[in-house]
């Protein structure tokens, strides 16, 4: 990205004017929602797209609160980004002569410590990690090494003019109360800065390789979240001098107790849940919890970790980034939307591991994503307990069963006499969707009976990565849980009238979504996908066909119904519809053969459904 002229001559003063005036007008949406203009999202250039449109507001000098609404979206969620974090990082860059992408914001303290060492270990570069005023107090060497399977070295030293040569790579870690302030001491690659109760500031070296940016800002993405927005702005109201915000404290422990009590209450556990940063947060802590018991547990044994090929993204992504970090692991596809039956496919994935005498890891979605299927769930129990042999005729180990349930967090699969409580079973749900309302991002995850020995690995790593949920998401999660069912079934309703619409108006389009009988037993989500008619003389041109009536379809939604209609992936909302297409959104960095190039629609409690019917009828009509 270019700079604009008087950006490349901006001193200090200017900055922190501009600052200032940011945090003067900046929109209450930057502070509350998890991703900002929903409306006009393009993920392909989410963050160089505001920071260009952000420079150009600044050149001019005229600050409001709407032209700053204006901006583009920055980044998606808070995982990798959002408006005040990316204003926060270009802020810190500018004031330390970097640039803008080299300085990187987390929740986490320990997360971009992690991030380093997993890009140099497939770097093969050795690292030491030099601090001052200790190291975070959740970061475990010990456990970094053995399970990460990270190797560095660490040193202590009473300030940076200490800090000796190195043949390798050296990360620099310090508390800091000056948020500003980023010191590269001679021989130092990456910067570190820890504010407690804050997060931490990751800053690249200028000369660093580059690829080693987007290797950080991924691990960002997919294992923790960028500086919440409550907390950059509070780091950006201390970069502009005045003193650090209160602490808000009073009726935290309160409020944890009441998340806990309804989620308790929702799934039919009896152990507490653990409340991390984010869904993926959480997913994460639940990998490396389980790997860590299963090389306690079953030393020198394959480990088959088995996922969808064509699920969420970041699920499938995060697996897969695990696996690639250590040997003996191994990612497996679970085949299940489609033509292909997901308790077949879990006996064939299971046999295979019992064959190898590995330790079975299953992650799955219930119902899938995109196709929102439900398997017959008392052949797939049958088939999650049965005992098998391996290849040597001793007993085989019993997988854990990972479920995602984001899209029926109502459903309790995990009570007592419940139909997994003979499976051991992990559950956990994104909590920018239906927990939050998409006022936070922090999600959850809780054990059924059978499984309870297993949370206490996960909450080690949960603590260890410092991923858990803030005191501020704690507490807007204690705002909106008590409403949750109540959305949710409310967001249901509206769902099956705006399928049953589309069915009338369009009836030869494929429509995923739960059966009544179904909706019935309490699989109640409020999100479809719609395989629309297409034509052509060849399988390519009706590919192409159908993705182009896909793109018409959701810009004509948000074009006609701009207040309401929106481009994005998220669920569970409070208010408004949301369109996206997985194959270039959740699904990502899936395999391409594996991708659904379909729309998928998500519907929300509150909405005007005759407008969105009508629209449709319209679009209906050009095809």
């Amino acid at each position: 990205m270019r700079a604009c002229p008087i950006l490349q001559l901006m001193n200090d003063e200017r900055i922190l004017k501009t600052i200032t005036e940011v945090i003067k007008c900046a929109p209450n949406d930057w502070k509350v929602l998890t991703t900002h203009r929903l409306d006009i999202y393009n993920e392909a250039a989410a963050k160089t797209e505001f920071l260009t449109a952000f420079e150009k507001l600044v050149e001019t000098g005229r600050f409001d609160t709407a032209a700053l609404a204006a901006l583009p979206t920055a980044y998606d969620y808070i995982r990798l980004g959002h408006p005040l974090s990316s204003v926060l990082e270009w802020a810190v860059a500018k004031l330390n002569a970097l640039p803008s992408e080299h300085v990187i914001s987390f929740s986490s303290r320990t997360v971009p410590i992690l991030a380093v060492l997993r890009k140099n270990l497939f770097d093969g570069i050795p690292t030491r990690i030099v601090h001052t005023g200790g190291l975070p107090e959740a970061f475990d060497p010990d456990a970094v090494r053995r399970v990460y399977g990270y190797r560095f070295e660490l040193s202590e030293v009473d300030g940076p003019e200490y800090i000796s040569e190195f043949d390798g790579s050296t990360v620099y870690v310090c508390r800091t109360e000056d948020v500003g302030r980023i010191a590269f001491p001679a021989g130092v690659d990456f910067f570190i800065g820890l504010r407690d109760g804050l997060g931490s500031i990751l800053a690249v070296h200028p000369d660093a390789d580059p690829s080693c940016v987007p290797a950080i800002q991924h691990v960002r993405r997919r294992e923790t979240v960028a500086m919440t927005p409550a907390d950059a702005f509070a780091s950006l109201q201390m970069l502009t001098g005045r003193p650090a915000p209160e602490r808000e404290v009073r009726g935290t422990d309160l409020a944890r107790a009441e998340v806990l009590a309804t989620i308790r209450e929702i799934t039919g556990t009896r152990k507490d849940a653990l409340l991390g940063s984010s869904g993926l947060s959480v997913q994460y802590a639940v990998m490396m919890g389980l790997l860590d018991y299963a090389f306690e547990q079953h030393p020198g044994k394959p480990v088959h970790i088995i996922v969808p090929p064509n699920c969420y993204g970041g699920t499938n992504d995060q697996a897969r980034r695990v696996a690639a970090c250590m040997q003996g692991v191994e990612i497996v596809d679970l085949h299940v939307d489609g033509d292909n039956d997901m308790t077949e496919s879990t006996e064939r994935v299971l046999r295979q591991a019992a064959s190898a005498d590995a330790v079975p890891f299953i992650i799955a979605e219930i119902p899938t994503n995109p196709r929102v299927e439900v398997p017959d769930l008392n052949k797939l129990r049958a088939v999650l307990s049965k005992k098998r042999e391996t290849s040597s005729g001793t007993p085989a180990i019993d997988p854990v069963f990972i479920l995602d349930q984001t899209f029926c967090p109502n459903v309790r699969f995990l009570d007592e006499g419940g139909i997994f409580s003979s499976v051991r079973t992990v559950s956990y749900v994104s909590g920018s969707k239906f927990p939050s309302g998409g006022k936070c991002t922090a999600g959850y995850c809780t054990a059924n009976a059978a499984a309870e020995p297993l949370i206490g690995k996960i909450e080690r790593h949960l603590r260890l990565c410092d991923n858990e949920a803030t005191d501020t998401q704690v507490r807007i999660l204690a705002e909106q849980m008590p409403s949750m069912l109540r959305r949710i079934q409310a967001a249901y309703v509206n769902t099956r009238r705006f399928v049953n619409d589309i069915a009338e108006i369009l009836p030869e389009a494929k429509i995923n979504f739960v059966s009544e009988a179904l909706a019935a037993r309490g699989f109640t989500p409020s999100v479809f996908s719609l395989d629309l008619p297409t034509k052509g003389a060849t399988e390519a041109e009706r590919e192409n066909y159908k993705r182009t009536m896909n793109e018409k379809l959701i810009r004509m939604m948000i074009t006609e119904i701009p207040e309401e209609s929106k481009h994005c992936v998220s669920y569970g909302q409070l208010k408004g519809c949301y369109w996206t297409i997985p194959a270039t959104s959740t699904q990502g960095t899936t395999k391409e053969e594996d991708k659904d190039y379909i729309a998928r629609v998500s519907v929300s409690p509150d909405l005007d459904l005759d407008r969105h019917e009508k629209v449709f009828a319209d679009f209906a009509a050009q095809m």
